[in-house]
């Protein structure tokens, strides 16, 4: 059910061999850590060795980080915008061999590599045009002769910590936008997936050196805890991306906090879909089995509740378990395969720990809940008919286990929806405008995406990522998402020989 390492002849096209240095620093591979492995998920064997950084490491990396940033940040932006364009060409010419490092190293289905890295690549097409479009208001002045206008000018450097789940597209979010708008970026990617790193590392760090620009610019760190913790207390560092669990991203919060620093959080979602009396129940099953399963459950956006109107309760539910029993489970690389691993052996603890957590509240089994016996992390996937009461419904089991609840009326599914602590995704399956947009609306979702008729999952990067509540507010990738790489000057200019204040005030 694993892959076979001696197919991995792909990563001498992506610069990795089987042992590799696992830090980007002055335009220079160096780390003075300890070697770590990193493991195939589907068989739990060694894929290839990498060094990782020291506290030493980091430090050498942020000074010449900050350094570089004195350069980056005066270069226009359409010109930083067509790095960003070359960035974008490099992505796209080893899509391939980039994705299917994403589904070895990782876990995710072949499908779903290669459309992560394609993520990376629409954002940079994305942030090419808005580096023409960083565009501030004219403000007018009750005052004479008088100009007010806003200016927009880079932070300096953006932290990025990206989470194993999207161990590159995050990044693409974060990086692509805090590039145009004139910052350098320090990444530290996943402990569990260091040869992802590297890999999108070396093709940024190939743009860059052939422009003749400072490899600083761009800055990575393969390595654990505490290189994440440096970058949350860095002062050099205004605004910090965290991706990850709402535990770890409370602590990142308080730390970058404490200096005054800016976070962008992206932290655990809880997300449900609602189906209506009147839903397309072809298309809800369909986007509800993608939305479950899809990544093995492990999006953050992964729907975990499902609201059934009692109406279509028993309808839906066979039909979702008939197709349940249907998905291929298996090596992500091989064709057919809908689910892969889990990413690690602790994640299939929690998953039984998690099944043996809803068996005590009363939770029923309808499908799955077992480990697949092999070499790696596979489990089943699971279906559970549970009361919306039960503790463990408010809690984000982190694999492809679905609860599935009962309601009667449009306003209880809403207060089931808006129930638990996270705030990300949701969805609605109707036909009925009036629903749609009571759902969207101030009594609707509480969620930072609220879809109808869609999964919760798969968003496109055209629009502002992320959600409410403990899923910490931060919004990453499209709509006005630049502006919080960016800082703002209000900036009143006289160009008169008088000097009249505001709200009239005569001061001598």
């Amino acid at each position: 059910m694993g892959s076979d390492n001696t197919s991995l002849q792909f990563f001498k096209e992506i610069g990795l061999g089987s042992s590799n240095i696992g830090s980007y620093i002055n335009g220079q591979w160096k780390a003075t850590g300890s070697s770590v492995t990193s493991v195939n998920p589907s068989n739990n064997q060694s894929i290839a060795q990498v060094t990782e950084a020291t506290l030493q490491d980091y430090e050498e990396g942020l000074q010449a980080c900050s350094e570089a940033a004195k350069t980056w940040m005066t270069i226009p932006a359409p010109k930083r915008g067509e790095i960003v364009r070359q960035i974008g060409e490099a992505l796209r010419a080893k899509l391939d061999p980039l994705g299917r490092l994403v589904s070895l190293e990782m876990g995710k289905i072949l499908p779903e590599g290669i459309g992560e890295v394609q993520e990376i690549i629409d954002m940079c097409d994305y942030a090419v045009g808005l580096s023409r479009q960083l565009n501030g208001s004219i403000i007018p002045s009750e005052r004479p002769d008088h100009m007010m206008f806003e200016v927009w000018n880079p932070l300096g450097i953006v932290g990025v910590i990206t989470a194993f789940n999207f161990p590159c597209a995050v990044l693409g979010w974060n990086a692509c936008i805090a590039l145009v708008c004139g910052n350098c970026v320090v990444w530290k990617g996943a402990p569990t997936t260091p040869l992802i790193t590297m890999a999108v590392t070396k093709l940024i760090a190939e743009v860059l050196e052939r422009n003749n620009l400072p490899g600083a610019i761009f800055t990575s760190f393969c390595g654990g805890a505490d290189i994440g913790q440096a970058i949350s207390k860095d002062t050099r560092i205004p605004l910090v991306s965290f991706t990850g669990s709402t535990k770890v991203g409370l602590m990142v919060q308080q730390t970058v906090n404490a200096r005054f620093g800016k976070c962008l959080l992206e932290l655990s979602g809880n997300n449900a879909i609602i189906v209506m009396d009147d839903a397309d129940i072809k298309l809800a099953v369909r986007s509800i089995l993608f939305a479950a399963v899809g990544t093995a459950g492990q999006r953050c956006t992964t729907c975990r509740r499902l609201f059934l109107h009692e109406s279509i309760y028993t309808n839906v539910l066979d039909q979702l378990v008939e197709v349940y029993k249907q998905v291929k489970i298996g090596d992500p690389l091989e064709k057919g395969t809908l689910v892969g691993p889990l990413h690690t052996r602790t994640s299939v603890e929690n998953f039984q720990k998690g099944i043996s957590v809803i068996k005590s509240q009363g939770g029923k089994i309808l499908t799955g809940g077992s480990v697949v016996e092999s070499e790696g992390n596979f489990v089943q996937p699971t279906i559970v008919e549970i009361s919306p009461d039960a503790p463990v419904v408010k809690e984000e089991l982190f694999g492809p286990v679905l609860y599935v609840m009962k309601f009667q009326t449009l306003e209880e599914a809403i207060a089931f929806n808006n129930s638990v602590p996270q705030g990300l995704s949701s969805s609605i399956f109707t036909q009925r405008p009036g629903t749609i947009f009571k759902w969207i609306g101030p009594r609707g979702s509480d969620c930072g995406i609220v879809n109808a008729n869609i999964p919760t999952n798969g968003a496109e990067i055209g629009g502002a990522f992320g959600g409410e509540k403990a899923t910490g507010g931060g919004r990453e990738a499209g709509s006005d998402s630049w502006k919080q790489y960016m800082r703002r000057s209000t900036c009143t200019i006289n160009y008169g020989s008088e000097l009249p204040l505001a709200q009239g005030i005569n001061f001598g």
